[in-house]
């Protein structure tokens, strides 16, 4: 199995692939402004080059950016301290940069990768069954929209379900987003939250990921608690930190859609 260093490697060079940096960048003191580009090994489910992208491993800030907007994120990443950037009010100075070109702060998000130390296989009062890609495929209804993405479905690669006899009452999946690195998403049904089920499943989804040697991350919105709680009662623990900028057509689009 990988070590927590090993895993944390890939992690900055797949971020590095998705920047269009170096993975010893994000270890460095001082921030760096790199140029957009796109990318055979990014993230497949990225759209390049991007027009304005945090990231945070803790040490600095890299951020990746169109031509345009170069010296307006230099000047907003070396004024304020690195987590305040990501959050208000710093976060309106750049948003109010960003507008003036039709663009604006979308989506933020926390990362999390498995501490091999404390990543274990956790109890569950149901069964649990491994999936394969052919025992999923009619699973993507409603219910299991995070495990599993009908826009993706190629890249969804194996899932954990939780059963109560013959019924699914929960799912973990997993993505292929890139080589090295799966992604891990979960739901349960409502009324069998708070059980540990969501916890037991993701914990053996992430050891069946690494045993097939690839690295499994959890993505979670900082204000989603649930999320956040389920990746560290899980065995894993925050890495690092995004902010990506949208056009206002992109996240009016969105907006409507969440109202539909």
């Amino acid at each position: 199995m990988l070590s927590n260093s090993e895993i944390f490697q890939i992690a900055m060079e797949q971020s590095a692939y998705d920047l269009n940096c170096n993975s010893t960048d994000f270890l460095s003191i001082k921030n760096k402004v790199v140029i957009s580009e796109h990318s055979p090994h990014a993230r497949k489910y990225l759209i390049l080059p991007f027009y304005c992208n945090l990231v945070s491993y803790g040490s600095n800030i890299v951020a990746s950016v169109d031509k345009e907007i170069e010296d307006i994120v230099k000047e907003y990443i070396n004024t304020h301290p690195i987590e305040h950037c990501f959050e208000t009010p710093n976060l309106h100075i750049l948003n109010d940069e960003l507008q003036k070109k039709d663009m604006r702060v979308c989506f933020m998000a926390e990362y999390f990768l498995p501490d091999v130390n404390n990543l274990r296989e956790l109890p569950c009062e149901y069964e649990l069954r491994v999936l394969k890609k052919p025992d999923f495929a009619t699973l993507y209804t409603g219910e299991w929209t995070n495990a599993l993405c009908e826009t993706r479905k190629e890249l969804d690669v194996l899932a954990v379900a939780a059963y109560d006899g013959d019924k699914i009452i929960g799912l973990a999946g997993c993505s292929a987003d890139c080589d090295t690195m799966w992604q891990i998403g979960i739901d349960v049904l409502p009324e069998y939250r708070r059980k540990g089920i969501a916890s037991a499943l993701t914990s053996r989804l992430a050891l069946e990921i690494l045993h097939l040697g690839k690295v499994p991350f959890y993505c979670a919105a900082w204000s989603n608690i649930k999320s956040v709680r389920n990746a560290i009662r899980s065995g894993f623990r925050p890495a690092w930190i995004e902010m990506t900028a949208k056009s206002m057509a992109y996240i009016n689009k969105m907006n409507q859609t969440k109202k539909e």
